[in-house]
């Protein structure tokens, strides 16, 4: 039976890595509110043909009906593991808890996705859109580290464990951050790399660009952003990547220099996503922020969050 379990938990993270993607896509390809209603599509189950409707907005209609016939699948499967989780919490003390977390934040998450097609893409919505699905995704591969039983080691470093947390911390709010960039049309504000519109340090904008609940996009609530305060926003994330760059590294270091074999792989795989990751950032701006670069860097982020999950797991 739990080994049942375990196989569920991973079909749970291959999907929601798959519903991540689609997301990505879905905001690239400017198809957010490709249905302006929730959770039909014109009235109807599917984006059929309709009057007063152009061949585009019928594909950025299936664009985003494909992304929640997806999220609505990940659904039903969280609620199936949940009832598994619950049947053999005697066996997985903690897994049930962990499965009753997730399914808690999927009806939040769902929630968020009716508002951000009837709040009209409001960017602190669509943030934490995001930002739900990358914790749906980590708690979902944490659930599968626990019914495997993924063994833990004695970290020679005591205060690893503490650091990775911190670690956490940090990648998690430079996901939020990279999720403010792509919300308020951020990304392609500076062309040029590592300077910004030809400054290296141009004049910018915080108490604008961080008040969250007054930025607006387009129709949704709130005003959109001037160019200084966007200019800020990209400045923020690029600066926040490379602290997170930095203690991320620092993380590899120290369990490279554990000398466990298993803690050496999990720092060289560290290494090479967030090598990946870098790369991937610099080409989205000096391209233009191609769509296959752009779903990769929100792919990689994925991958890096879970790599530190592991390692918090690993070394408790």
């Amino acid at each position: 039976m739990t080994n049942n379990l375990q196989r569920w938990s991973l079909t749970a993270v291959g999907l929601i890595y798959v519903v991540i993607i689609l997301g990505a896509y879905t905001r690239l390809r400017d198809a957010g509110l490709g249905c302006p209603d929730w959770p039909g599509c014109y009235g109807q189950l599917t984006p059929l043909a309709t009057p007063g409707l152009d061949n585009i907005e019928i594909h950025k209609a299936w664009i985003e009906m494909i992304h929640r016939y997806v999220a609505g699948a990940l659904g039903l499967l969280i609620l199936f593991i949940t009832i598994k989780s619950i049947l053999l919490r005697k066996q997985l003390p903690k897994a049930w808890m962990i499965a009753c977390a997730i399914s808690l934040l999927v009806v939040f998450q769902a929630l968020l996705g009716m508002w951000t097609v009837t709040l009209r893409l409001y960017p602190i919505v669509v943030m934490g859109h995001l930002l739900g699905g990358f914790s749906i995704f980590a708690l979902c591969w944490l659930l599968y580290l626990n019914t495997k039983k993924t063994k833990r080691f004695n970290v020679p470093i005591k205060s690893l464990n503490i650091f990775a947390y911190v670690c956490l911390c940090v990648l998690f709010a430079q996901i939020a951050l990279g999720g403010w960039t792509s919300a308020n049309y951020a990304a392609l504000v500076c062309a040029d790399f590592p300077s910004c519109q030809g400054s290296y340090w141009p004049v910018m904008d915080f108490k604008n660009a961080f008040n969250l609940t007054a930025v607006g996009i387009f129709d949704s609530p709130g005003a959109p952003l001037e160019n200084q305060a966007r200019v800020t926003i990209q400045m923020m994330h690029r600066l926040g990547a490379l602290i997170t760059a930095v203690i991320l590294s620092i993380l590899y270091y120290c369990m490279y220099r554990t000398k466990l074999a298993n803690f050496k792989k999990l720092a060289q795989l560290g290494f090479g996503l967030l090598a990946i990751q870098i790369a991937l950032g610099i080409t989205n701006v000096l391209a233009g922020l191609p769509l296959a670069i752009s779903l990769m860097h929100n792919a990689v982020a994925a991958l890096l969050l879970i790599l530190t999950i592991t390692m918090i797991y690993v070394t408790c």
